[in-house]
């Protein structure tokens, strides 16, 4: 068994010359027997003269949530070092303290973009209103990175008053990450604004970016839109089996019986990835026209597609029995 850290020990290669002597022993501090002093020596480690040891000290404050933490995390939204602001950024996030909102919230105008992107990242867990105007006033930043972490935050406030921007986004922005963040946070729109989403999903499908167009697929079911099932279609026949597997799998979520045919279709794929969710989804929607198309799937090359097959075959004649009330 290994022996415990001993806080002299601690102390000692804190105060080391060597960084990275430092680097370790602050990875090294939760372990101690001495819990109390744990706090307070990690958020001295965030002054730091090492970015690395301030990077390490960030990460480590995670499991604190004492006020005095926050407060000297906050500032550190602010150092030299990228990764540093990052994992400052990552643990307020984490701790999702109500009390470092008020701290937060002057970073989210701040003149440096890596500083406004790391404080966008922290603040959006918390979900506070009072970002939603600098966040939505974010997304016409020239950085790119400012306006996924602007995105992020407004997809987790849900106000409606964003739906216009993010369509936008989703569309228009010159950079494919933020157009696909933008696609997912339409998820969160829900029901009652489809008619008004779903031109920007629909073109989104046909984005020059595959892993947009991969989004908007999954972003159709995450709305139960029925208006999206011809477009689900389309993506079927798409150059990426990756955005197939995510049509495929909204197809099922949302009970399509109209995207039987190109599920049926798929089950010939060379992809085997992609044929086990098209089992999947004819299993969900249920319509007995996949009965034979499943029934060869019971011999497919791949064991789990044959597994898969035969769950669903189950599943269609259970819904065929409750339909009729033919149950035993």
């Amino acid at each position: 068994m290994n022996a415990m850290i001993t806080p002299t020990s601690i102390h000692e290669r804190l105060r080391s010359p060597d960084a990275g002597v430092r680097r370790i022993a602050v990875i090294d501090l939760p372990y101690t027997d001495e819990e109390d002093d744990v706090a307070p020596l990690l958020t001295a480690a965030l002054a730091d003269t090492d970015a690395q040891v301030r990077l390490e000290a960030a990460k480590a404050l995670e499991g604190f949530e004492e006020a005095e933490v926050l407060v000297q995390l906050v500032p550190l939204l602010k150092d030299s070092s990228a990764e540093v602001r990052d994992a400052v950024a990552y643990t307020l996030a984490e701790l999702k303290q109500p009390a470092s909102a008020t701290q937060l919230l002057p970073y989210l105008t701040d003149s440096d973009p890596g500083v406004r992107a790391a404080a966008l990242h922290a603040v959006r867990a918390l979900r506070v209103n009072e970002a939603f105007e600098p966040a939505l006033h974010a997304l016409q930043h020239e950085d790119a990175m400012v306006r996924r972490a602007a995105v992020g935050v407004l997809g987790y406030l849900k106000n409606p008053q964003a739906i216009g921007t993010l369509t936008q986004a989703a569309v228009h922005d010159a950079d494919p990450e933020v157009r696909r963040v933008a696609v997912g946070a339409l998820g969160y729109a829900g029901e009652s604004a489809e008619i008004s989403v779903h031109p920007a999903l629909s073109r989104a499908l046909t984005d020059p970016a595959w892993q947009v167009r991969e989004e908007a697929a999954t972003t159709f079911a995450k709305l139960g839109s029925a208006l999206g099932v011809p477009d689900l279609v389309r993506a079927m026949d798409d150059d990426y089996w990756q955005v197939r597997v995510k049509a495929a799998r909204s197809l099922g979520k949302l009970k399509a019986r109209g995207g039987v045919e190109v599920l049926c279709q798929a089950l010939q794929h060379a992809v085997s990835n992609l044929r086990k969710e098209a089992v999947i989804a004819l299993g969900e929607v249920g319509d007995p026209r996949a009965i034979t198309h499943l029934e060869r799937a019971l011999h497919d090359s791949d064991p789990d597609v044959r597994k898969l097959a035969k769950l669903a075959l189950a599943s269609i004649q259970m819904s065929g029995a409750i339909a009729t009330g033919d149950l035993p």
